[in-house]
């Protein structure tokens, strides 16, 4: 989804880790990571996507494997789980899980450089993906890559790291209780008075989008990776 849905996402990704003086490769036989496959019954065909992407990127001789979609990250971090009986793949798996990292974490890690662009003043506040920040426990570091844009204003969103209502796909199978999230959570981004709401997941981008368009909270909504390429 993330490459069809966001695929300029994809690219500011690479620009940004090669910015960063990262040899950047791109797997052509990776698919899916099975994300929503295996959080909705289809554990199999999970598994199988992960034997598939173990095979095409082959960790073993890579630093990271780099993943900006907060599910598909914490998933991906998981192969370890979803393999550990499989005789053949739960070594390579456990490899695997070891060296997948979210690209905020990432940046962090290595240290941002500094962007050559200052961008027009504007206020900008942060969205938590439930996945980003409960299932991979990365909350600081897309904080620290917004921070380190020159003309962005970080201002904090009252409870951050609550769901927006999007869930994987609990917005389709529970859309009255998703709006209700989804418009507290507008409430709360239109009492920041930003322009721009940051997140590092694709299903959350998607959902407060809908929420920018049905509420008067009219918000642009943005990857932090795109606004670091951005500069």
């Amino acid at each position: 989804v993330q490459d069809i849905a966001f695929a300029q996402v994809n690219a500011d990704t690479i620009t940004v880790l090669q910015e960063n003086g990262c040899e950047v490769l791109l797997p052509q036989a990776q698919e899916c990571c099975g994300s929503l496959h295996g959080h909705n019954g289809a554990v199999e065909q999970a598994r199988e996507l992960a034997r598939t992407n173990i095979e095409a990127f082959g960790a073993e001789n890579l630093d990271a494997v780099i993943v900006n979609a907060g599910g598909c990250g914490s998933h991906s971090k998981h192969y370890d789980r979803l393999l550990a009986d499989d005789p053949a793949y739960a070594a390579r798996a456990a490899v695997w899980s070891a060296k997948v990292e979210d690209i905020h974490q990432f940046l962090a890690q290595i240290g941002v450089r500094a962007p050559g662009v200052e961008l027009p003043a504007q206020k900008v506040t942060y969205h938590e993906s439930c996945h980003l920040k409960h299932g991979q426990k990365v909350s600081e570091a897309p904080r620290q890559v917004l921070r380190a844009i020159p003309g962005l204003q970080l201002v904090e969103l009252a409870e951050a790291d609550w769901c927006c209502g999007s869930a994987g796909i609990y917005n389709i199978t529970q859309p009255e209780m998703s709006m209700k999230l989804l418009d507290r959570k507008m409430d709360h981004i239109k009492h920041t008075g930003a322009t721009m709401v940051a997140t590092g997941n694709l299903g959350c981008a998607i959902q407060i989008a809908h929420g920018s368009e049905r509420t008067d909270a009219a918000v642009q909504v943005v990857h932090p990776v795109a606004l670091l390429a951005a500069a």
